[in-house]
């Protein structure tokens, strides 16, 4: 493969892109630019303009002022399907397939490859099923193109569509958070994808909030703030620093990225023992307290979204016992462990913690609607002023409640989804990836409210996959691999090193009879 070497030509560059949706001005006078073989690093907050930017590139929005220049050519994109055929490619985080249809389908899914049948043409399916699988070889990604691609991973779904972007000879290629649902192993080979394209000479733009990223794979970035221009910056040769990016994102020094707050600890809230479900996890054991963070850390697959789920209701366990507050308990579904106060924020808040399409207020009450009802019919005052003040303490953004769930920001979303269960008054909220999808402030705001969760009596039980999150946050560490406990570490005993050595290997555990 021959490797692309002049990185100052610029494939795409962005003068004044403006957008003003109902009068608010939510790009402002915006430039950016791409150079040819290089990877451009597009950060900010929630709502800092990044969606809208790309969407003007990529020709979902047309922009209200401002020019888009393609290989130094002035132009004019007026649809996605046009700036594809120019050359202009966006692989969303929510990825835009048809998953009924196979592969190779996909790939082709514009201009497909045909051939002469007497007076007619029919559709060419070896011909593209050949050149998908060459694109595909191109990446490095072993696929069966002739499957549907719901049968598909993330990651090979991701290369499915950088596949679909090389055979439509795309120069220009935009990545919106393509990390956020990949485990470790996956981002690494994306990256790997990435810097053979980069090679190849194709512009890239990388949308992230994972700020060890921007180091590990950014030749520049650029940072928004309240859809301004921020400062665009060349990070190797004006060696800026995640403390630069965090300052520019969020407009002040941010002293510190985990506040966490150590408290007494108190009484035992929940104990597990020898919980087990199925093939999903055996023998499961351990306890958490007032005034402490227990944190659950493994690979993906390990076991800690489902111990979760086992205690929450939403799994049945198949052996052991769960004990909350000193009395055993077992649920037999969700709705029992809300009765008793336990609540699960989940790892995918718009399809598990949301209702997208309804109001803040239906969010908020819906877990305590029986709260809200008085000889079946809803009491509307009160809604409102428990509503209102659960907003006020979770710092929401909006004061209109009737606001539906989709407008708001992934930090803001996510905000809701914990929000409910302070309506339901609940005593122990377990968090799965509770900043995963959400800038580095909002974090920040999120890790406050943990703070103030177990300030306040109630347990906190967290898993992430996040290293530097589960070391800054937690207080107890247990680390899991393929559905056991493989080790507990306290706060002041825990490294990276020591949480990936249990997290990649079984370890027998001796337990006391």
């Amino acid at each position: 493969m021959e490797q692309y070497t002049n990185h100052n030509d610029l494939a795409l560059e962005v003068n004044g892109a403006t957008k003003i949706f109902g009068g608010v001005t939510v790009l402002d006078h915006v430039n950016f630019s791409l150079r040819k073989g290089e990877v451009h690093i597009l950060i900010g907050e929630n709502g800092a303009g990044k969606s809208t930017l790309i969407k003007i590139i990529a020709g979902a929005y047309i922009p209200n002022a401002g020019i888009i220049k393609l290989n130094g050519e002035t132009i004019t994109v007026n649809s996605p399907l046009e700036a594809l055929e120019r050359g202009i490619s966006v692989v969303y985080q929510e990825l835009n397939l048809v998953e009924t249809l196979s592969a190779y389908e996909n790939i082709f899914m514009v201009n497909q490859i045909v051939k002469k049948a007497g007076p007619f043409q029919i559709l060419d399916r070896q011909a593209m099923i050949q050149r998908s699988r060459e694109l595909l070889e191109m990446i490095g990604a072993n696929i069966d193109v002739t499957i549907p691609v719901k049968e598909l991973s993330v990651a090979q779904r991701q290369m499915v569509e950088i596949a679909k972007a090389l055979r439509m000879n795309s120069k220009v290629i935009i990545f919106d958070e393509p990390s956020a649902v990949l485990t470790d192993v996956e981002v690494e080979k994306l990256f790997t994808v990435i810097r053979n394209l980069k090679q190849q000479g194709i512009a890239i733009c990388y949308i992230s909030h994972r700020m060890d990223e921007i180091m590990q794979i950014g030749d520049r970035v650029t940072v928004l703030r309240d859809g301004k221009l921020i400062g665009c910056h060349d990070i190797h040769k004006e060696h800026i620093t995640i403390d630069d990016i965090i300052r520019m994102m969020v407009g002040h020094p941010m002293d510190q990225q985990f506040p966490k707050q150590i408290f007494e600890r108190g009484e035992e809230i929940l104990r597990v023992k020898d919980l087990s479900c199925g093939d999903l996890f055996q023998n499961v054991n351990f306890s958490l307290h007032r005034g402490e963070v227990l944190c659950f850390s493994g690979l993906v697959g390990a076991g800690r979204t489902e111990v979760a789920k086992t205690v929450f209701g939403a799994l049945q366990k198949t052996g052991g016992s769960i004990y909350y507050f000193g009395k055993e308990i077992s649920p037999k579904r969700p709705s029992d462990a809300i009765r008793l106060g336990i609540s699960l924020v989940p790892e995918d808040r718009k399809e598990e913690g949301l209702f997208l399409s309804a109001s803040l207020y239906s969010n908020l009450m819906i877990a305590a609607v029986n709260t809200f009802t008085k000889y079946g019919i809803f009491q509307k005052t009160k809604i409102q002023s428990i509503c209102h003040d659960i907003s006020r303490r979770l710092h929401l953004n909006t004061e209109n409640l009737d606001l539906h769930a989709e407008n708001l920001s992934g930090g803001n979303q996510q905000k809701i989804s914990l929000g409910k269960w302070l309506v339901a008054n609940s005593k122990l909220v377990i968090f799965d990836e509770p900043t995963r999808g959400i800038d580095v402030g909002a974090k920040v705001e999120v890790y406050n409210l943990i703070n103030k969760l177990v300030a306040d009596g109630i347990g906190v039980i967290m898993i992430s996959s996040d290293l530097p999150e589960v070391l800054g946050m937690s207080d107890r560490i247990v680390v899991m691999h393929e559905g056991k406990v493989t080790g507990e570490l306290l706060r002041n005993e825990a490294t990276q090193e020591k949480i990936m050595k249990l997290a990649t290997r079984r370890e027998e555990m001796k337990h006391e009879q």
